[in-house]
């Protein structure tokens, strides 16, 4: 049977069902400002409809984790595929907040349902360099996310619609769809080793397997909040805030790419301290810097946040093999779940620090449907831009803790000896 997987073409299945996960974000990122002022969207209400997409995937790659093994990672990713094509056409057909909640809902749990399958499809398909395949595989988010922006970029320029721009998400979506509909599948690592099923959830109980779901928490708030945000945050900063977010996935994509050297050389646990530490050097820079050093800061955001997500995966598999599919869900839907939860705080906050730099007693509401050049306007954009950076800086104390917490992982790990990785049973 395993002499009848074609390895290379689920792979590149897997990237282009990841690309269009990164297309939503990037476009999303792009537009949600259009989509506030189109449907009359406060921040708070923009914080819900992003962080639906966050709290829709921890819904679907948990729930996908557990049944991965059960009914085969084929099955998961059809249903990936019926989920993305549904939320991009209601999306494209939305009438307002609310048909914008559900859409952005289905996409999330389409894009859970993808990393549910696809990262045990990756670790089974190359079980001796794990972490290497897994920067391979997610240099496609960042890459989808710089396509992403660029489209929104270009195609406002252009004068077209948002509504053009989330459907040239369709033709990813149709492709993957129709290459995973018809090659076959390995069964994934844990299943092919025999590791029992009691034994995998077992193995959840570790206080190392514990200790990185918590730092998950962090990484991935650090790279997803920050850049979901990034054009709300620094639009009254600068006029080029989306291409701000274009530089730092542009460099993670770069990053992922060469991801083989930088981890064989420093091991996982040592990219992601240095990683920790860019990552607070590149926000700080974003949020006290103004004209070019935006983008200086930027690249080293990107740097610091390039190998987070699939250098935590790739840790865990490395080290906790026998947590399998569930084990690397898991790691994922605790990250999503905690930026939806931080984007909706951040959300109510952001309009907070707004409405303090206004006067006394003024309306937000009001302030939003001013038109442009009017007083209440230029009041309303000066105090956006005091409060982007306020929000940046709330949000570098994450990175700092994940410095020291990583520090501490090096050392531990140093007197670790290091697990042997699973064999398929009976080979």
């Amino acid at each position: 049977m395993q002499s009848t997987i074609q390895r290379g073409q689920l792979f590149w299945a897997s990237c282009l069902a990841l690309l269009v996960t990164s297309l939503s974000f990037g476009i999303r990122a792009g537009i949600l400002g259009k989509l506030g002022t189109e449907f009359q969207l406060n921040a708070s209400q923009l914080g819900v409809i992003a962080a639906t997409a966050f709290w829709g995937f921890p819904l679907a790659v948990v729930i996908g984790g557990m049944i991965v093994d059960a009914i085969g990672m084929k099955r998961l990713l059809v249903m990936a595929f019926v989920f993305h094509l549904a939320g991009i056409l209601l999306t494209i057909f939305a009438s307002g907040y609310w048909t914008l909640f559900i859409s952005t809902l289905l996409i999330g749990i389409a894009n859970g349902t993808v990393e549910a399958a696809c990262n045990p499809l990756v670790t089974a398909l190359y079980p001796d360099n794990k972490t290497t395949k897994l920067n391979h595989f997610h240099l496609w988010f960042p890459g989808g996310i710089v396509i992403g922006t660029l489209i929104v970029y270009f195609f406002t320029k252009a004068g077209l619609s948002w509504q053009i721009q989330v459907g040239t998400m369709l033709l990813p979506t149709l492709l993957y769809g129709f290459l995973f509909s018809r090659l076959k599948f390995p069964v994934t690592e844990r299943v092919a080793a025999g590791v029992s099923t009691s034994e995998m959830y077992k193995s959840l109980g570790n206080p190392l397997f514990i200790f990185m779901i918590i730092c998950m928490f962090g990484t991935a708030i650090t790279e997803l909040f920050t850049g979901q945000w990034i054009d709300i945050l620094l639009k009254n900063v600068t006029d080029n805030a989306i291409l701000i977010l274009a530089v730092s996935t542009g460099v993670m994509v770069v990053g992922r790419g060469l991801a083989e050297p930088v981890v064989h050389r420093l091991s996982p646990q040592g990219v992601l301290l240095i990683s920790a530490i860019l990552a607070a050097a590149g926000i700080y820079l974003l949020g006290h810097t103004a004209g070019n050093m935006v983008f200086v800061g930027a690249l080293i955001f990107g740097m610091g946040v390039c190998y987070f997500w699939p250098t935590m995966l790739g840790f865990v598999s490395e080290n906790l093999p026998k947590t399998g599919a569930v084990g690397l869900n898991l790691m994922g839907g605790a990250g999503m779940f905690a930026v939806s939860i931080y984007m909706m705080f951040m959300g109510g906050y952001y309009d907070k620090l707004v409405g303090e730099k206004l006067p006394s007693g003024a309306s937000l509401a009001d302030y939003t449907a001013a038109p442009a050049g009017s007083e209440m306007a230029n009041a309303l954009g000066a105090a956006k831009s005091a409060a982007g950076p306020a929000v940046l800086n709330a949000t570098l104390v994450i990175p700092i803790i994940l410095t020291v917490a990583f520090a501490g992982l090096v050392i531990y790990m140093r007197g670790r000896k290091k697990p042997q990785q699973l064999s398929v049973a009976g080979a």
